[in-house]
């Protein structure tokens, strides 16, 4: 009998190194896959989030691996496994919202000295990292388009260029599409030219078609970005970037993450206010020109 006490006692004390009741609680940190977040030693020196980081999330989440949330504190970071609870994610999982800051109420529990976080609660904070400052503002970017024809902004020079860094896998790449649509059929005239610079290779040369088609791109799309690109232009890692680039050549306009229809088309204006009034004004002289040779 003391033998088999014996033995409960033990298997009570294994079950509960690897599992504690539940308990309420609030984090804050970042949207991570579980997989990826471990392929750096030293998530301080090299911050999650990169093109490589987006596509392991991608691959994972189609196998059904699931998000985390990154907790950082003074010893370093602590991964919490993400289930949905009350608050219900769109899509299947979590991925959406990788790689954002985020808050999250929950109910946590320890398994197999796994942190498990369900989810009851979630709010994106608006905290966003820091832009990084680019060693210069001169845009230069040759890419090849899908036919493999090599092309440059250098021949777009005199037009102003909205520049868009995006990635098929890309869910937030895909939701700021139609606004880049509406913004080149709005400003065409006015010579804007928008321009897609997708990371996908040369090879997913079909999967971005098909991605064209589907989302009704109206803007030449060109492949092979990659992040050394984006850090030139002082967009850092994380897809969906994008930058202005004036008539000369400069960069004058940044945005990391989903565009702002908005404040896109007021920086678009204010770019293209001195234009509007020259040509108006010449437009003017030359009615009044007109004017003064007809007979009285």
């Amino acid at each position: 009998m003391r033998s088999i006490i014996l033995l409960l006692f033990v298997i009570s004390v294994a079950v509960a190194g690897f599992a504690q009741p539940p308990t309420k609680t609030t984090l804050r940190g970042q949207m991570v896959c579980s997989v990826c977040w471990t392929e750096t030693d030293d998530r301080k020196k090299v911050p999650y989030g990169t093109a490589a980081d987006m596509d392991c999330a991608l691959e994972c989440s189609e196998m059904d691996i699931p998000q985390a949330l990154a907790v950082e504190d003074e010893k370093g970071f602590t991964l919490y496994v993400l289930e949905p609870g009350t608050y219900k994610p769109d899509g299947k999982d979590f991925l959406a919202l990788v790689p954002k800051m985020v808050e999250i109420t929950g109910t946590l529990r320890t398994e197999n000295n796994k942190r498990i976080l369900k989810v009851d609660a979630l709010r994106v904070l608006a905290d966003a990292p820091p832009k990084p400052v680019p060693a210069s503002n001169d845009a230069s970017l040759t890419l090849r388009d899908l036919t493999g024809t090599e092309q440059s902004l250098a021949a777009y020079r005199g037009r102003v260029v909205v520049l868009n860094f995006w990635a098929t896998w890309c869910e937030p790449c895909r939701a700021e599409m139609p606004d880049l649509a509406a913004i080149q059929n709005e400003y065409a005239a006015l010579g804007v030219q928008v321009i897609g610079a997708s990371s996908d290779p040369m090879s997913d040369s079909a999967k971005v078609l098909k991605f064209i088609r589907e989302y009704k791109v109206n803007f030449p799309v060109w492949l092979g970005a990659n992040t050394p690109d984006m850090q030139r232009f002082g967009l850092g890692e994380v897809l969906p970037a994008t930058a202005i680039i004036d008539r000369t050549g400069k960069i004058v306009w940044r945005e990391i993450g989903i565009i702002k229809p908005a404040e896109l088309r007021e920086q678009l204006d204010a770019l293209l206010l001195p234009d509007v009034e020259a040509s108006a004004k010449e437009a003017r002289a030359t009615r009044r020109q007109n004017a003064s040779l007809v007979p009285a």
